[in-house]
């Protein structure tokens, strides 16, 4: 049975008190269920983070990192390095890395490449612009990024693949795709894996959408039959919100 997850990015946002507090809150509020709930604070807080939440069911994880093992890329961080404070599981592939950072996909596959090496877990995000949706090349632009950055992989290595779609158009817009949207093209997206894996690796793999998602969009979002959690940005940063999307799935 696929898992369902809901994670929360918080981008280059809170400081370490600010972290602090909003864990505090997390803490409190966080009802038990079986979904698996995750927080991505800024590289400074992870290890904060970590021993912060290590009791509780919340996985702390990063919001990129880099391929090489080490070297001379001031600025970067390691699979290693990452691990040595606790952290199983990193976002790549972001819109906003995509975009102001000259992600490729051929950057992001040496990147899943050095997360499995180091048995890590990826989530990895991918989506089309508005002028894609527009043009009705949607479906060919998700597969292209599927191909470039994943279909390289062994199957048994989507074991440790969760999958991201985000509509960029989507992000901090306000604008959301349709629940029919969304399930639209998750249901394409697991078609596509199985394709070129199998209707087994395609059933196991959790899809995520991330594109504002909300409180009082939430629930019928998640009740599509092919979405099975939310990468949520801006409302993660509220402690009230976010748990309120964990309890709508």
């Amino acid at each position: 049975m696929r898992k369902k997850i809901v994670a929360g990015n918080w981008k280059m946002n809170n400081d370490l008190g600010q972290t602090e507090a909003l864990l505090s809150k997390l803490l409190k509020k966080m009802p038990e269920t079986e979904t698996e709930v995750m927080v991505a604070p800024a590289f400074t807080n992870l290890r904060m983070a970590f021993d912060t939440l290590i009791q509780s069911p919340v996985e702390v994880i990063a919001q990129n990192m880099h391929f090489a093992e080490n070297g001379a890329y001031t600025g970067e961080i390691s699979a290693d390095m990452l691990k040595s404070v606790g952290i199983q599981t990193v976002i790549l592939g972001h819109s906003e890395r995509r975009a102001y950072f000259n992600e490729t996909d051929e950057t992001l596959a040496k990147k899943v490449d050095t997360a499995l090496e180091h048995d890590m877990t990826v989530m990895f995000c991918f989506g089309e612009e508005l002028e894609d949706r527009k043009g009705d090349n949607h479906f060919k632009v998700v597969e292209s990024q599927l191909e470039k950055a994943l279909f390289h992989l062994k199957a048994a290595a989507w074991k440790n693949i969760i999958l991201a779609y985000e509509p960029v158009w989507a992000i901090g817009t306000g604008e959301t795709a349709t629940p029919e949207q969304a399930q639209e093209m998750h249901k394409f997206i697991r078609k596509t894996v199985a394709e070129k894996y199998s209707d087994k690796v395609a059933d196991g793999v959790s899809i995520l959408y991330g594109g504002s998602v909300k409180p009082q969009n939430a629930k019928e979002i998640f009740s599509q039959p092919d979405v099975d959690g939310g990468l949520i940005g801006g409302a993660s940063l509220k402690a009230k919100d976010f748990v309120a999307i964990v309890e709508a799935i």
